[in-house]
């Protein structure tokens, strides 16, 4: 007897709603089109942003920047 694993949902990260997490939901994890590009349109107008510490400025210009 085979059988079948169970459907596993996740929280759409745009509406909060019900998502399927498998391969047979192309926009995984969102829910739906709609909701991946509305995701990919604020990251494409940088409403979400990463936060980093302030460039160090230096008196020596002749000095190269860190590499972090």
């Amino acid at each position: 007897m085979t059988t079948t694993p169970p459907v596993r949902t996740v929280r759409c990260p745009t509406c909060g709603g019900a998502s399927v997490y498998a391969s047979t939901n192309p926009f995984r994890p969102f829910c739906s089109e709609r909701c991946k590009s509305t995701d990919f349109g604020a990251w494409a107008s940088e409403a979400y942003r990463v936060a980093a510490a302030p460039p160090i400025e230096s008196d020596d210009e002749d000095v190269p920047p860190r590499a972090s």
